[in-house]
Order: structure tokens, then C-alpha cells, then sequence
């Protein structure tokens, strides 16, 4: 997948649902207050919609992707919305320039385009990253493994139950919201906002 990624940021070819502005959860998250300006993070900044949407609404925030064009991409429209973000050129699954906690992170549609083993490794290099009280923005494509997925091993979404086996001992989980009328090869999808437990530090 990521050459997949490294073509589309470079090339400026980015379809939908990669390049739609920032995630209308964020936005309806941030304006009712449920989400207040802090030090905030993007596992996936990619096109930097959501990282330009929070800096301009208070937010010291920090743009991380594995691809060097997405971290170019995002530089220069960060430049041109005339906002200041750290981007950060990291491996979730292997963070190496990434550290400290944050009080928002957000991740839209990173975690269920990893095998199984990386979404491990994403767990364990991610949960350092919040401390009690950090609310943690997910969207995730959600659905049972159809066959063909069964038979290669090769899902691009989690599992009904997924996140809360993963993140459920860290975390309270709220599910936001849930659509289930995609097109057939993205039937599902849902995002949680998840706040971390009191006692829970890494």
C-alpha cells in the first residue's frame, strides 16, 4: 500500500475519500465543544485537511505520515491556508521521530489498511502517544471479513468488536457515528471518539 500512497501525494492524484476537506466529525466535534483546543496529532495527515482545519481553530498540531510527498503536500498547503503545523515523517508501526503525548489524535482510515501484525505494532506505538484524558478521534471502514478477505488474508477494514479489543483496556469508547450504504467494496464504515481512562498510563 504505501507506494500506492507515495504515487497518489506525489502526483496529485488523490480521489475520494482521501481528499474531501476536513472529516465533517472533527468539524462537528471541535464547533460543539466536545473537542477543545490542545496539542493534537494526525496519524495520517496525507492530504492535511484535517491538521489545516485544527491549527486554524487553535490547535498546536502535528501532521505524521509515512510518505515523503504526502509531508511535502501537506507543507505547502498548510503554507498557502497560512497555518503553522509540525510535520513529522514517521512509521506508525516503527516510530522513530515521534514523541510525547497529545491531548487529540485523530485517525482517519490508517489502522484498517494495516495487516493484522502492524496493527499490533500501530497499538503499541500509538498508545504511548495519549495520556489519561486524551481523546482519540477514529474512523475506521468496519465490516465482517467477506470471503475472498477470509481466503487472502487481505481486509482493508477491522472487524465488528475490533476496536474494543484493541483499544477497550485504554480507553472509553463512544461510537459517533456508522454508515452501512457504501458501494460494495466499502460496505461499511464507523468512527469513535475514545477518551483515555484515569490510570491507564502507558
Amino acid at each position: 500500500m504505501k507506494w500506492i500512497y507515495e504515487l497518489m501525494y506525489r502526483y496529485s492524484f488523490v480521489p475520494i475519500p482521501y481528499d474531501i476537506g476536513p472529516r465533517i466529525e472533527l468539524v462537528d466535534l471541535v464547533q460543539s465543544g466536545r473537542i477543545k483546543p490542545g496539542r493534537a496529532i494526525d496519524l495520517g495527515s496525507g492530504t492535511a485537511s484535517n491538521v489545516i482545519f485544527l491549527a486554524q481553530n487553535g490547535f498546536d498540531v502535528t501532521g505524521l505520515d509515512f510518505s515523503p510527498a504526502a509531508i511535502d503536500l501537506g507543507r505547502s498547503r498548510a503554507r498557502e491556508a497560512g497555518v503553522q503545523v509540525d510535520f513529522i515523517q514517521d512509521d506508525l508501526t516503527d516510530l522513530q521521530n515521534t514523541n510525547g503525548t497529545y491531548d487529540l489524535l485523530v485517525d482517519y482510515g490508517t489502522l484498517d489498511d494495516l495487516r493484522p501484525s502492524h496493527r499490533d505494532l500501530y497499538i503499541q506505538n500509538v498508545i504511548p502517544l495519549s495520556h489519561p484524558g486524551s481523546q482519540f478521534l477514529f474512523y475506521c471502514f468496519e465490516w465482517a471479513a467477506r470471503w475472498w478477505e477470509r481466503f487472502t488474508h487481505n481486509s482493508m477494514a477491522l472487524s465488528p468488536g475490533e476496536v474494543e479489543t484493541r483499544f477497550g483496556e485504554h480507553f472509553e469508547i463512544e461510537e459517533i457515528s456508522r454508515y452501512e450504504s457504501g458501494p460494495w467494496f466499502m460496505p461499511a464504515s464507523a468512527t469513535y471518539l475514545m477518551t483515555r481512562k484515569i490510570g491507564k498510563e502507558s
